[in-house]
């Protein structure tokens, strides 16, 4: 859809989640986590709109049920809390008081109005939440609030599990020239699939913008980021992105899907897509970044499955752990994904570190050099490019590989 655009410049800055104007934050250690943060508090004075999306799985967590009841009546919002070390999912009715707990505690020592605060949670599914530490933290975290570097640091810290670092970033944009700040922090590192995964995404902005028109880039955005990247092919309990904006920029108010409408949505997708590749190169135990392009499909829904079965394929992902050009595995994939093509139009291709080698062209194998092709596996980073010879559509996703390391990390979670 931003193919159109003139070029509008976007300017990476610091602050991710503080970045845009009026936003403040705090991560602190409660005792829930034995050594890391485990409590974060978003807030902004000045009431925001909000947007979200959330797991398609069936069993969904209680403070996901709570933000999503919220989100959809739309009231204004002034804070999000998020504790980590516990995913308050399968907990029954107590789950869900918790939840609420948390929410009705936030209001309480900020002194906000009802249902202005938004509930996260991730970490050990099944475990009731330690609510006197919880509780304790939230009072404690309120005085913790600040719109410093360090600030957003301790919140990126506190929404983290497995993850090995934190992921965050800001951008800023003129919109009816004001200018516009949009900032985020994510986690996730494993349990990560379509449509989302074990991932939590906090999304603010000051632009001026409609509910409406924030779901709907929101919406469209997330389709092809967090929906395009596959760890491991769990699909968690607890995952959501959401969006606040309060307006503080004084942008002429977004309404509709005009111009000003695709720069922001630009910005929330740009945004999207750097937190969304973080949480692949984070994969757990992952020793490879794997990007997918499909290209010269029938439709953008057919190159989105496509590139998707690739990337979720435990085969593929093994064979590049083991740095094997096995191209038969990526063909098969493409095969079993439902979609339909003439697999003697297809051709593959690996690029990394400046190389660049055809593993098959329009359907043949070619001869390649497995020395050569050992080599470019050895890199981190790999593109996997593949042509069909059904369309124009192309889609492109992000995985990695599946490691011994995995295995340990996943086998000693809850110990």
């Amino acid at each position: 859809m931003f193919e159109n655009l003139a070029k509008e410049k976007y300017k990476k800055i610091q602050g991710a989640i503080i970045a845009p104007k009026g936003f403040e934050c705090a991560g602190i250690r409660t005792g829930v986590k034995r050594r890391r943060k485990d409590l974060t508090l978003i807030y902004t004075k000045k009431s925001a709109i909000s947007a979200g999306v959330y797991t398609t799985n069936t069993v969904k967590a209680a403070p996901l049920l709570v933000t999503k009841d919220i989100i959809d009546k739309a009231t204004p919002i002034n804070a999000i809390i998020i504790n980590s070390g516990n995913a308050n999912a399968c907990t029954g009715a107590k789950g869900l008081t918790d939840a609420w707990e948390m929410t009705k505690k936030t209001q309480e020592v900020l002194n906000l109005p009802e249902r202005s605060v938004l509930v996260a949670s991730t970490g050990v599914i099944g475990v009731q939440l330690q609510m006197d530490k919880i509780l304790d933290g939230i009072e404690e975290i309120v005085t913790q609030l600040g719109s410093n570097e360090q600030a957003a640091l301790n919140a990126a810290e506190g929404i983290m599990t497995t993850d090995t670092f934190v992921k965050g970033v800001a951008y800023e944009f003129e919109i009816s020239g004001k200018t516009v700040k949009i900032g985020a922090i994510a986690k996730g590192s494993g349990m990560i699939h379509p449509n989302m995964g074990t991932m939590l995404g906090f999304v603010t902005t000051d632009a001026v913008i409609s509910k409406e028109m924030l779901q709907k880039a929101l919406s469209q955005s997330t389709k092809n980021t967090y929906n395009m990247i596959s760890v491991d092919g769990d699909t968690s309990t607890n995952d959501m992105v959401v969006v606040l904006a309060n307006g503080e920029a004084q942008n002429k108010p977004i309404e509709q899907e005009n111009d000003d409408y695709k720069t922001f949505a630009k910005a929330l997708d740009m945004v999207n897509k750097h937190l969304a590749k973080q949480i692949v190169l984070d994969g757990e135990g992952a020793t490879k970044f794997l990007q997918v392009q499909v290209m010269g499909a029938k439709d953008e829904e057919s190159a989105r499955i496509l590139a998707k079965s690739v990337t979720t394929s435990n085969l593929v992902k093994t064979a590049f752990f083991g740095e094997d050009a096995n191209w038969g595995r990526i063909l098969a994939s493409l095969g079993y994904s439902g979609v339909k093509f003439n697999p003697e139009g297809v051709s593959i291709e690996f690029l990394s570190g400046g190389q660049s080698i055809y593993l098959m062209k329009d359907g043949t194998p070619l001869e390649f050099d497995e020395q050569e092709a050992h080599k470019l596996l050895e890199n981190k980073e790999i593109t996997i490019n593949i042509y069909m010879s059904e369309g124009e559509a192309q889609a492109t996703a992000w995985g990695c590989d599946l490691s011994y390391e995995y295995v340990r990390i996943n086998g000693e979670y809850r110990t």
